[in-house]
Formats: C-alpha cells, structure tokens, sequence
C-alpha cells in the first residue's frame, strides 16, 4: 500500500520472491519518477538482480548478475557492463504485478495487470 499526501494512493504486488522487492522499487520508480500510468509501469521492462547474498545465509557468488528483460535498451546493458555488472538476458522470473490506484479527484479506480502471469486487479 502507497499512500499519497496522508491518503491511500496504490495497493499493488509484484510477486515473485525476491523479485518481489525488486519489483516494487522498479513500478514505483516508474510512476513517480517516469509518470507512466498504473498499467504502462507494470508493463515496462524490468532487471532482476541474482546470485549474491540470500535470505537463507547462502554464500554470495561474487556480485552476482543482473538479469535483463527483453526491452531494456542497448545503451543501459552498456552503461551496466561499463560499471562492472554482468549482464544476462533471460527471459521469466520478472514477477507478476497488479495494482489499483485510487483517483480522489475523478472518483475512480485505475485497475492494472500484466502479461508476465496470469491475474486481475478486482476492487470496489
């Protein structure tokens, strides 16, 4: 759940394990800072980072590797191999998003869902 000046803004998931955190940063970065709308941030093209640390005390293999969508454009994969990240192009495991977002001013709600996973955002 998002809240925007005081009041429920977004309630949305990406599932998808520890994608899930991945995910959610990556939708709301989106919407905040890019303005897509409810539907067009969870469509973009997303990176998953694995390989390092876990949550199950698995030793990390080195920094690990960022997965990238189909999408992610040239130059950014470029810019990453520049910083030192290893770049792989998969595709799968970029987590399944829905969302609602409430719209005060219009007295509406925006539903979204994606292609990557089967779903629907249902609210009243």
């Amino acid at each position: 759940m998002v809240t925007k000046d005081g009041l429920p803004w977004l309630c949305f998931g990406v599932m998808g394990g520890d994608m899930q955190p991945q995910g959610h940063t990556q939708v709301l970065v989106n919407m905040i800072d890019f303005q897509m709308n409810v539907q067009a941030a969870g469509d973009a093209a997303r990176v998953r980072h694995v390989g390092s640390q876990q949550p199950t005390g698995q030793v990390a293999d080195g920094v690990g590797t960022v997965n990238v969508e189909a999408g992610i454009g040239e130059a950014a994969i470029l810019e990453l191999l520049r910083r030192g990240h290893r770049i792989a192009r998969v595709r799968g495991g970029f987590g399944g998003y829905q969302a609602i977002q409430i719209d005060y001013e219009n007295g509406i709600l925006r539903g979204a869902t994606e292609s990557r996973k089967d779903g629907v955002a249902v609210g009243y």
